[in-house]
């Protein structure tokens, strides 16, 4: 969607108004979080009059030109050059891949974390607040690593916001707990597993068979909310779903001829849903939801002998690793490292050379392959 932009008369092109008003969200939304409820509310009742004054400020400058007289003209460079049509905004980018395949060129994209950051460690800043606020679907994976995203979605005001939830797609699974893990305990902490609820595994978009379900639904959301483009939308997904469904045709043969059914990560494992898929086992360092940065002596010597036990040629890390304890592995058993890619984010450079989904994914078969034989 294209933003406020208005000409003089000499062709002078203004952008105050937008700088204006962002710089007014933002500030307000930095003072905010500083103060207490009643200081906040009474700072947003001001927002409106100061709306109104930036506005009152500037159309006679804007309206100035070079002083002739004759009224502003409407830039149109910048609408033709953005999209007319939705809003999407995906907060990781397997759905934001999806989402941007199947609007193509009829709606505007964004993706909430940044490229080549790692998801736990995001905070949204000011500005992605008003690009939520803003926006016509937001979609995200749902879920306990997810609870910081819902308290951004019940502080918009935005009540048009379409809310689309991953883990609502498709059925889910509980994460398992790891055999041979012994976690790593911090000093002065206990392990304390009396009570605890098994977490539900997030990492639905892994399977190539849930991404297509996935894909039908947003085709259908869109369409729900962009008649005209409908068609395009439907077409764009039924596409794509071919090559997802061409991918997985692909997988369930590797994994029918191959020579084992087990994989080792040395790393965390994100991909309980892709190993289902296809009857995999599998052994890694840390489950898929967990923040830990290292482990136990005892877990890589567990993985070490079952590398040497069972073979296994190659150790696999995710994208985004600093990939030590699956080198720690490999250096101890001969075995090769490869990547398995968890598409949850990529790098500055993927994203700039226009990587997708199914790219990655046949990167990932090509190296399961190698993996089980």
């Amino acid at each position: 969607m294209s933003g406020l932009f208005v000409r003089g008369s000499c062709g002078s092109s203004h952008s105050e108004l937008r700088v204006l008003f962002t710089n007014i969200f933002r500030d307000t939304f930095l003072i905010g979080v500083r103060m207490n409820n009643t200081t906040l509310t009474k700072l947003t009742r001001q927002l409106p009059r100061l709306l109104l004054a930036a506005l009152l400020i500037l159309l006679p400058l804007t309206a100035a030109g070079c002083g002739d007289g004759r009224p502003p003209e409407q830039d149109t460079s910048a609408a033709s050059d953005s999209p007319e049509g939705l809003v999407i905004v995906a907060s990781i980018f397997a759905p934001y891949d999806f989402a941007r395949t199947i609007a193509g060129e009829v709606a505007e994209v964004s993706m909430l974390v940044p490229p080549g950051v790692e998801t736990h460690s995001f905070e949204p800043s000011p500005q992605d607040i008003i690009l939520l606020n803003t926006a016509d679907v937001f979609i995200y994976v749902g879920g306990e690593s997810d609870a910081w995203l819902e308290k951004v979605v019940a502080s918009l005001d935005n009540p048009g916001l379409t809310l689309v939830r991953l883990t609502e797609l498709v059925a889910t699974v509980e994460e398992e707990e790891l055999e041979g893990v012994v976690e790593l305990e911090e000093p002065g902490e206990e392990a304390d597993e009396d009570g605890l609820e098994p977490e539900m595994d997030e990492h639905v978009w892994t399977s190539l068979r849930n991404a297509q379900t996935i894909v039908s639904s947003l085709a259908d959301t869109f369409s729900g909310l962009d008649a005209g483009h409908a068609e395009l939308y439907q077409a764009n997904a039924q596409q794509l779903n071919d090559e997802l469904g061409a991918l997985d045709t692909r997988m369930t043969e590797i994994v029918k001829n191959a020579q084992r059914k087990t994989v080792v990560f040395g790393d965390r494992f994100p991909l309980r849903y892709f190993v289902d898929d296809y009857g995999l086992s599998y052994y890694a360092a840390f489950p898929g939801c967990s923040t830990a940065v290292d482990t136990s002596p005892a877990t890589i010597a567990f993985l070490v002998d079952t590398v040497r036990e069972q073979d296994i040629p190659v150790v696999f890390y995710i994208e985004l690793s600093d990939q030590r304890i699956a080198r720690s592995i490999a250096e101890e058993t001969g075995a090769q490292t490869l990547l398995f890619h968890s598409v949850h984010n990529i790098s500055k450079e993927d994203m700039e050379a226009g990587v997708s989904y199914v790219e990655l994914m046949r990167a990932n078969a090509d190296n399961l392959e190698v993996a089980l034989n």
